[in-house]
């Protein structure tokens, strides 16, 4: 079974200066309410990846993105329950690399003009 549905969402990565943001744009015809990002735990790099993530990553939501219209998701890092400095940017590691695996997903939410709440699963990573 394969899911041809249109995707609503699609996703880039920008450098504003020296930080690294995440671009969603809203590629139908609707407005989308309601956007969110669920919370994306980074791999242990320490003891062989065992435990509890150490690091996350929290997306700020967005009240809409209009038709067709791009939206920059505001993120904070946390590193063992403390928020980290700006000098501690993981986003990088959400980038796709091509050839790699991609361990990571952007799970968004949003509702649609009808109320409904709709999700999206994005891979990436490396």
């Amino acid at each position: 079974m394969t899911n041809n549905k249109p995707k609503p969402f699609k996703y880039k990565f920008v450098n504003e200066g020296s930080n690294l943001l995440l671009e969603l744009t809203n590629a139908t015809k609707e407005t989308l309410k309601r956007v969110e990002i669920l919370t994306v735990f980074l791999k242990n790099e320490d003891a062989l990846g065992w435990g509890p993530s150490q690091v996350h990553i929290r997306f700020e939501p967005v009240e809409r993105i209009l038709p067709a219209e791009k939206s920059i998701l505001h993120h904070t890092i946390w590193i063992n329950g403390k928020q980290a400095g700006p000098e501690n940017h993981h986003l990088q590691k959400l980038q796709v690399i091509d050839g790699e695996l991609n361990p990571y997903v952007l799970d968004i939410s949003w509702q649609d003009t009808e109320g409904k709440t709709r999700f999206q699963r994005i891979p990436v990573g490396h």
